[in-house]
Order: C-alpha cells, then structure tokens, then sequence
C-alpha cells in the first residue's frame, strides 16, 4: 500500500466514525472526526504529490500547499474551512472547548464528504 494510500484509508475511518456517531455522541466528537478525514484526504494528496506539510491541522495551510500542485483546488476555497478547521483543538482541550451544535456537525460531514470526492478525482 502507498503512502497516500494510508493516508486515504486513515480518512475514510475517520469519515466513517463521524456518520456512525452522528446522533449517538456529543456532537463535538462528530465534527472532530469529520475535520480529522478533511485533514488526511488533503494529506493524502500532498503525500501523492512528494509536498511536505509538517505537523499542522489547518485545513487552510492544507489548502494553500494543494493549490502549489493545482489551481483547481480552488474549489475548496467556497467551503468553511477555516471553521471546521477549528474543531481540530476546541474540540480536545476542556479549556478551549465549545458547544458544538448537531447541524455544525452535520454540515462537517457534508463538507467531509465533498473533500473526499474532489481529492479522489484528483489522485
């Protein structure tokens, strides 16, 4: 299996925990899995594309080093990704921690799921 392959793989868990606890658990768990397969689906294409990324989760830095490789990547610029990027560490920590409502968490799995189809046609 490739690197970027693991990469995928790792995201799509994540995707998939996120719609499996949507509804079950504090909806904070649910946007944190979804922004966590956002992060490893834009990973998985600098990883394809020999890009180096350090260890960040801001999903707007992801973006900016994807639109180096491809200009197309600017699609992803109309989705809110500087918030669902957030939830990376309010999400964590009890100090940093917010109310996450059910429709952020829902619509972190729509824009998940979005992420993931424009990555795969890209790989």
């Amino acid at each position: 299996m490739s690197d970027y392959s693991r990469w995928i793989k790792k995201a799509e868990e994540d995707l998939k925990a996120a719609k499996k606890f949507l509804g079950e658990v504090s909806p904070w768990i649910v946007a944190f899995h979804a922004q966590q397969a956002i992060e490893k689906y834009l990973k998985s294409f600098l990883v394809k594309n020999d890009k180096k990324f350090g260890k960040t989760h801001d999903l707007l830095e992801l973006l900016d080093l994807c639109l180096e490789i491809d200009e197309e990547f600017r699609e992803l610029e109309k989705l809110p990704l500087e918030k669902i990027s957030m939830f990376a560490t309010i999400t964590r920590y009890p100090e940093l921690e917010v109310d996450v409502a059910v429709e952020e968490s829902e619509e972190a799995i729509k824009i998940a799921e979005k992420v993931k189809e424009f990555v795969l046609k890209k790989i």
